[in-house]
């Protein structure tokens, strides 16, 4: 018996950040997001913009953010509005800060920079 539930559309988005390159401030970001020590308002305030997949990996400096999606709910300019009213996120925005650098050619105010897929098997 198969399951008749349609599942939600979701959509992966890929993103890159970088770190200051600086030892002491990567080790200091990896050991905010180890998972233990997550603080539970932001992977709420994530789960509640329609994130339903987050991972982070880092090499050297750079980070890469793999992000999926329910299409039904998420969006962008909606996840933004959610961040700027949420106290606790923007606790959280100036923490990562102090880690945290742009990409060169980042937008204005934009840390997170949408990365473009090239290659699919």
């Amino acid at each position: 018996m198969s399951d008749q539930t349609p599942r939600p559309l979701m959509t992966r988005y890929c993103l890159a950040c970088d770190l200051k390159d600086e030892p002491n401030l990567i080790a200091k970001y990896k050991e905010y997001h180890a998972a233990s020590n997550a603080w539970p308002e932001i992977t709420q305030s994530i789960k509640d913009s329609g994130i339903t997949y987050m991972q982070i990996y880092l090499t050297g400096n750079r980070l890469f953010m793999i992000m999926e999606t329910d299409d039904a709910v998420f969006d962008f300019e909606r996840k933004a509005a959610m961040d700027t009213a949420n106290p606790k996120v923007q606790e959280w925005e100036t923490l990562m800060d102090t880690f945290q650098q742009r990409l060169p050619w980042s937008e204005e105010g934009a840390k997170w920079v949408l990365m473009d897929k090239i290659f699919q098997l």
